[in-house]
């Protein structure tokens, strides 16, 4: 196989990823224990948290709880993308990924 080709069929691989990538991220994903319910894009971002109304919560705390956690956890997400660049985005950059 020449360099050439082998560019190529480099160059159709990334393609095929970006894409299949695309899809993930444009997916919805759900986990549950049968107390709480959570809702991920692929992007790893919560769209909504669910918890099971109990006789202790007030609907209005349950809603306020449920905001509270999904921000929590979407920050926490977001600092571990942060140092993910930041320690191995020198090993990528300029990779064309």
């Amino acid at each position: 196989m020449n360099m050439q080709a082998m560019l190529r069929q480099a160059q159709q691989m990334q393609k095929q990823m970006l894409a299949e990538q695309e899809k993930i991220n444009n997916s919805t994903f759900e986990g549950e224990n049968g107390l709480v319910k959570v809702t991920m894009k692929g992007t790893k971002r919560i769209e909504k948290v669910e918890i099971k109304k109990e006789d202790d919560f007030s609907s209005d705390d349950l809603e306020m709880l449920e905001d509270m956690i999904m921000v929590a956890v979407n920050d926490c997400l977001s600092k571990i993308d942060k140092e993910t660049e930041d320690k191995l985005g020198k090993y990528t950059k300029g990779l064309p990924f």
